[in-house]
């Protein structure tokens, strides 16, 4: 019987919709186990085969655990918000609804196709009002919490408030704001209502203040650092610039060393854990006050080497900090507004990055040195940064070498600190090097000079010893259409929130998706945009008013918004009470095995540890850390093609005529490219975005373009996607499946090779073949041998072993040796061929349930129990002896092993090739090694 893969996998993808095979309960006799991938994002282009690559990967582990009688939850559900859809929009006028929509259609029917065992009765869509409406009720429980630091945790704001009423802020320890005045009781009780709420804004965990972000003018939105890319937007690729903006933040500092603290109670991948561990970037040290020479101010510095105060030479201030425009004088100020303007227009992770040049404005004004008083010039640079520390550095050239080229480059003095050491030449950034022409430290080692230091600094009132963190507040506004509205209105201009019970706030409509002509976010194309406090109600803006109509909040919701809580609300997703139920919350607790990408170490996985941090603490979950495991998978690689065009003609070459040309390589669509890596001339004229092609000269290798190839990341810009439909047309999902598995090692980056996967689909059809004998499904009932009951066991071991350790590629492999050896033995048993289609039915399920019903199983194969290793048959019953004459090995003889050393003696005297070898003459001795050798002396 032919194996019909496309029939076969229709019919079960249709039976496991109908009969919701892959259901989970919330409550369950079976040990529970959570499977999660991070959920996609529905774009437009659909999947390309690099996409599905660890969702294959969950659901194996998620079949074998179903398998092994665990209750297994893997949900699946879309990140439905967010830029792209927006941008489409303002291109085309359609709703980012309407696109996302469709887009969401086209990801659920490419997912069904490759037949993964989610649980679709629990989808969740960011961008439905039924689940932002719990985004927005978490925003506002943030909103309403501080973070104690007595108590390390986060607890109601209206504690907070009735310790102000009772004894004022002065013994109030909590994450705040930087600068929070000190108050009496007196005082907290006659301010306003305003007052109040300015001041426990200072406090919340959720709050408004003036931030430096990344404005993007053409795309109008706040950015992301990992939204630009060399200046510019990823999207789009629109200059960024640095601004000033009152925007929502998220106080995710108070949580900075719990953060650092979870990441030992985690099985995450170490290489994560560093990333996360450098982003929060805790050091210790001390905070000193410089003041600054005629003015009213200070500046503050945090340093870890207060040991080299004495050092300290010039003073470099980001170009955003807050004093440089009060404190640069007349004479300089064209050079400072000059360069921070310039500045402005670089992201923090190109200066960052850019470690080769120096570049940096005189202020014109000076510090002073808070022990010897004397001047040290003010200097502003972009090597500064104002979201870092305090966005100031306190320059000692003489000990590190940014400084050192910065002083050298501007002509800076750079006083020598270190006994018997050579600056002259470079910086000495020897951490242990003693200490001398500083004072009262003179002399001392590091640890000492550090420890005096700090305890001058606090004994005069001008430093304190210090933790600090590189972690900055999460700036949680966007000026976009497309996310979720914040549940706020504004009354006297502060932030008030909309009782729960009024939740959601949808989204308005707009005929415009771009940002007013007045600059405002894009919700201020609404008509329809105010609250009404009589009705609870959204109402027309033109009824604004100053009693009981008030605006509401423009900007939206981040992307990581909605992502930084789904993994809860997938366990119990139909609830319209709750965010998640108690009940169900306690079952599942948290995600056994999380899959996804390294790329959002430092995004969502940050983001949502602090939202599940927090909502552990107000007790709403029952677990600190949401993922006990988690797999970074590797990325699938494409294989690019290229055509070269000389520089300046429109002339192409082909790849084997490039000498000493200079030529620009183009993608082309590798679908126009042939094995042989010859080009389809005519159909890249016609289907190339190039639009000169016509008039292009082609120069040919013997008749045929070649290009060239190259593997990269794959991606629809480059041309090189492969689409999964296409492969499950031809091969069948079971193929991609097991051929992406078989490429290489789950976490490794590895090429697509589109000609490989007929070996696996090949592979998949000799399986079938074993079931079947001329034309019919011919499995007996008869007794296995112990031959067959080995090969069974022995990939029983294998494949359980290399499951567990997530060495699904491996496992490929022992399925095709086990079928390669069972074809040889012609078996045909059931014994053998039932437990082996348990085995493989996690890697290729359709042909796995197919065999299982030819059977005479009614039950889906989803619930059957997975086949025991046993031992015992893989206990060699015989040994292959090398049968040696004289210590030269000449031929092997299988024994039972049984035999004792006179059996063994007499079975190998009496074999024909030993009376050959001996030729009539009498051995003088043989030596007898059971189970190991035979030697025939004579």
């Amino acid at each position: 019987m032919k194996y019909y893969f496309n029939e076969i996998e229709a019919k079960w993808q249709k039976f496991w919709s109908e009969n919701q095979t892959f259901r989970a309960e919330n409550e369950s006799d079976k040990e529970k186990f959570y499977v999660l991938d991070m959920f996609p994002y529905p774009s437009g282009a659909g999947l390309h085969v690099g996409h599905p690559l660890g969702y294959i990967a969950s659901d194996i582990y998620a079949r074998y655990k179903r398998h092994k009688g665990f209750n297994v939850l893997h949900p699946q559900g879309y990140d439905s918000f967010g830029l792209p859809a927006e941008q489409y929009a303002i291109q085309t006028g359609q709703h980012p609804a309407k696109t996302t929509k469709e887009n969401i259609e086209t990801y659920r029917r490419q997912l069904d196709q490759i037949g993964f065992s989610f649980d679709w009765s629990r989808e969740v869509r960011t961008s439905d009002p039924s689940y932002y409406k719990w985004t927005q009720w978490i925003f506002i429980q943030l909103f309403n919490s501080y973070y104690s630091l007595d108590e390390n945790k986060a607890k109601d704001i209206q504690e907070l408030e009735e310790r102000f009423e009772k004894e004022g802020n002065g013994n109030v320890n909590a994450a705040s704001d930087e600068k929070v005045e000190l108050f009496s009781s007196e005082q907290w009780n006659g301010f306003t209502r305003k007052e109040k709420d300015i001041i426990l804004s200072k406090y919340r965990l959720t709050y408004l203040s003036d931030t430096e972000v990344n404005w993007c003018p053409e795309l109008g939105t706040v950015l992301a650092n990992d939204e630009i890319v060399n200046g510019v937007s990823e999207r789009g690729g629109f200059p960024v610039v640095r601004k000033k903006m009152k925007q929502w933040s998220m106080r995710i500092t108070a949580y900075a060393q719990r953060l650092l603290d979870g990441l030992d109670t985690i099985d995450w991948p170490q290489p994560l854990k560093d990333s996360q561990t450098n982003w929060i970037g805790r050091s210790e040290g001390a905070m000193v006050e410089f003041k600054v020479e005629g003015h009213d101010a200070l500046i503050e510095v945090f340093t870890t080497r207060p040991d080299t105060i004495f050092g300290v030479s010039f003073m470099t201030l980001a170009p955003e900090h807050e004093l440089v425009s009060r404190i640069t004088t007349q004479e300089q100020k064209t050079l400072v507004d000059d360069y921070v303007l310039s500045a402005s227009k670089k992201s923090e992770r190109d200066r960052m990055s850019d470690v080769k040049s120096i570049s940096g404005v005189f202020t014109g004004a000076y510090a002073v040195h808070p022990f010897s008083g004397e001047q040290i010039p003010i200097w502003i640079g972009d090597y500064v940064l104002a979201s870092y520390g305090t966005g100031a550095v306190m320059a000692v050239p003489c000990g590190d070498q940014r400084d050192y080229d910065f002083a050298k480059y501007f002509g800076i003095e750079i006083p020598n600190i270190f006994k018997d050491i050579d600056i002259s030449e470079t910086a000495c950034e020897d951490k242990n090097a003693e200490i001398a022409n500083s004072d009262f430290i003179s002399g001392l080692g590091v640890k000492e000079a550090i420890s005096k230091v700090i305890t001058e600094l606090e004994n005069r009132g001008i430093g304190q010893g210090k933790i600090n963190y590189r972690l900055r507040d999460a700036v949680f506004s966007r000026q976009r259409y497309w996310g979720e509205p914040f549940p706020v209105y504004y009354k006297d201009g502060n932030p008030q929130m909309i009782d729960e019970q009024h939740l959601p706030i949808t989204l308005p409509e707009v005929e415009k998706y771009l940002p007013t002509s007045d600059g405002k976010p894009p919700l201020g194309n609404a008509n329809v945009w105010a609250w009404d406090t009589r009705t609870n109600a959204i109402v027309a803006n033109e009824l604004i008013d100053e009693e009981y109509v008030f605006p509401l909040e423009l900007n939206t919701m981040p992307g990581w918004a909605g992502s930084s809580w789904y993994f809860n609300r997938y366990m119990d997703a139909a609830n319209d009470k709750e965010f998640c139920g108690k009940s169900a919350i306690n079952y599942w607790k948290d995600v056994d095995l999380y899959i996804g990408g390294s790329e959002h170490a430092t995004g969502h996985l940050l983001y949502s540890r602090f939202w599940q941090k927090f909502l552990f603490d107000k007790g709403y979950v029952p677990v600190e850390e949401y993922a006990k495991k988690l797999i970074n998978q590797g990325m699938i690689l494409g294989t690019s093609a290229f055509v070269y065009r000389k520089d300046g003609e429109n002339v192409f070459i082909s790849k084997g005529l490039i000498k000493d040309e200079k030529v620009q390589p183009i993608h082309v669509d590798v679908s126009l490219v042939n094995a042989s890596n010859e080009l389809d001339l005519e159909a890249f004229k016609k289907n190339t975005f190039h639009k000169d092609l016509k008039d292009a000269e082609f120069i040919l290798e013997d008749g045929k373009y070649i290009v060239g190839r190259d593997v990269e990341k794959m991606s629809k810009s480059k041309y090189n996607v492969v689409n999964p439909d296409d492969i499950c047309r031809d091969y069948g999902a079971d193929t991609l499946r097991m051929y992406e598995m078989f490429l290489g090692p789950l976490e490794q980056a590895k090429p697509w090779n589109t000609a490989g996967i007929t070996g696996v689909h090949g592979f998949l059809k000799r399986f079938w073949k074993l079931f079947h004998a001329g034309g019919d499904f011919a499995v007996s009932d008869q007794a296995p041998k112990p031959e067959e009951l080995k090969v069974l066991h022995k990939t029983i071991k294998k494949v359980d072993e290399d499951i567990a350790n997530f060495s699904f590629n491996t496992s490929v492999s022992s399925f095709m040796i086990a079928v390669n050896e069972l074809t040889a033995l012609k078996c045909s048993k059931r014994s053998i061929l039932e437990p082996l289609t348990i085995l493989i039915s996690p890697y290729a399920p359709h042909i796995a349930e197919e065999l299982w019903s030819k059977f005479g199983h009614k039950e889906s194969i989803a619930t059957a129990t997975y086949p025991e290793f046993e031992s015992k048959y893989l206990i060699e019953s015989v040994k292959t002896y090398p049968i040696s004459f004289n210590g030269k090995m000449r031929f092997t003889k299988e024994l039972s092993l049984d035999l004792d050393k006179s059996e063994i003696e007499k079975a190998v005297l009496e074999d024909e090739r030993t009376l050959k070898q001996l030729d009539g003459r009498t051995p003088k001795k043989v030596i007898v090694v059971p189970g190991k050798i035979v030697n025939i002396v004579g």
